[in-house]
């Protein structure tokens, strides 16, 4: 693999884009603000729709005006988010963040990937996605590594979830810089038509939109959609609900008792450092992990199958309080999330024309966020009902029941 000055500018957005302080304790956060878990999820469902709704149009935005210019923007809608939640802490002011945080991720998902994947084209490399892509993912994980243990300090100081929406501007501003570093070739195609901005803007969607068309008529593609963005639509949709379970298990556990203020705070930090350690590992790790299956559709599809196996069985020991066993089973659940993620990426991008890169993987993105808003209700509906663990086994349920439908290993291969 052709590691250059490059590859590193790859590895550091990924890196400073998972300096988000607020990812081991969002859930509770919002619990901290007195909301309930279906309303949380509501939260959430709110900006996976707004996602929806801005993908395909932010998509051809990249395709056609710059990947770059994306991207930045990306940075831009980011950091007004994190200032909102910051400055005003209300559930509609919080709603705005969640658009604003869905502006961000529109600009971003399928962007940045479609960036690499034309880099790879141009240096003749694209046998090497799988490998470079985990290469820059376990990047990314390591960074959200090193933001548990920033947060933890924060959140331990300070006393209030709050500030670490403040702290996640910095790293931001920092990765709105790198990308005005990227080098021009990374922009994709662009139209230079001289005509109304407006009708420049519709020429170009029509003509996207025709092409979607076209790429989705492929059984093959459809599939590998599908199943990627279902299984991570539900990793987004339960991941974050280790954290009560660490709280609980942290302040329960008479090993933590002398700690007497902050000892949750403590607990979930160090567990989110060593979690994030492993998933880098475990991405830098996918092309080897996906060198034991016969092809690279069995892979995807085994992975599916012990993905969903580890929540079923966390889901279990939480029902019958083993909660030590549950917690392990679900950083496993992570490491082989970021197992998979470089493999399907690689996959989905092998169906998709090359003109159409950053739209397509935003396709993909679209779906994900489409289940993502649906299960993230159900969620919080169950878990406010049922408890967490009954809900986690509602859900794991409900996503391996459509394996059979989007399983992209054919028959006889």
């Amino acid at each position: 693999m052709l590691k250059n000055l490059q590859l590193y500018k790859f590895s550091a957005y990924g890196f400073l884009k998972n300096l988000r302080f607020f990812d081991a304790f969002i859930i509770l956060f919002f619990r901290q603000q007195g909301f309930s878990f279906l309303q949380i999820g509501t939260l959430i469902s709110l900006r996976e729709i707004s996602i929806l709704i801005l993908e395909i149009p932010t998509g051809i935005f990249a395709d056609s005006f710059g990947r770059r210019s994306s991207m930045i923007l990306s940075f831009v809608s980011y950091i007004l988010s994190f200032l909102i939640f910051f400055f005003l802490p209300t559930f509609g002011f919080y709603a705005v963040a969640m658009i604003f945080f869905a502006l961000g991720e529109a600009y971003r998902t399928g962007t940045h990937k479609a960036m690499i994947l034309t880099y790879l084209e141009l240096n003749n490399l694209t046998d090497k996605k799988v490998e470079y892509y985990g290469f820059t993912r376990s990047w990314s994980q390591l960074g959200s590594a090193i933001a548990a243990l920033i947060a933890g300090a924060i959140v331990f100081y300070s006393g209030n979830y709050k500030y670490i929406f403040l702290g996640s501007v910095i790293p931001y501003l920092l990765a709105l810089g790198l990308m005005l570093t990227y080098p021009q070739e990374l922009d994709g195609k662009i139209s230079r038509e001289k005509m109304p901005f407006m009708a420049k803007t519709w020429g170009l969607m029509r003509n996207s939109l025709s092409i979607f068309v076209r790429e989705l008529k492929k059984k093959s593609l459809r599939k590998a959609l599908i199943n990627s963005a279902l299984f991570d639509g539900f990793y987004e949709a339960v991941k974050d609900y280790i954290q009560p379970i660490l709280q609980s298990f942290a302040l329960a556990a008479p090993l933590f008792l002398s700690i007497r203020n902050g000892r949750d705070t403590i607990i979930i930090s160090l567990v989110y450092f060593c979690l994030y350690l492993l998933t880098s590992f475990a991405a830098r790790k996918s092309s080897r992990f996906s060198s034991l299956f016969s092809s690279l559709p069995q892979a995807i599809d085994r992975t599916y199958l012990i993905g969903i196996a580890l929540i079923i069985f966390s889901s279990l020991f939480l029902i019958l309080h083993l909660k030590i066993v549950s917690i392990i089973l679900f950083i496993l659940f992570y490491a082989f999330h970021n197992t998979r993620r470089p493999m399907t990426v690689s996959f989905v991008s092998d169906q998709i024309s090359s003109e159409l890169l950053a739209s397509g993987l935003s396709l993909e993105s679209q779906l994900k966020t489409l289940f993502t808003a649906v299960l993230s209700p159900l969620m919080g509906f169950f878990s406010d009902r049922l408890g967490i663990g009954t809900a986690l086994l509602i859900l794991s349920f409900l996503t391996l029941f459509a394996f059979p439908l989007i399983k992209v290993q054919e028959k006889g291969e």
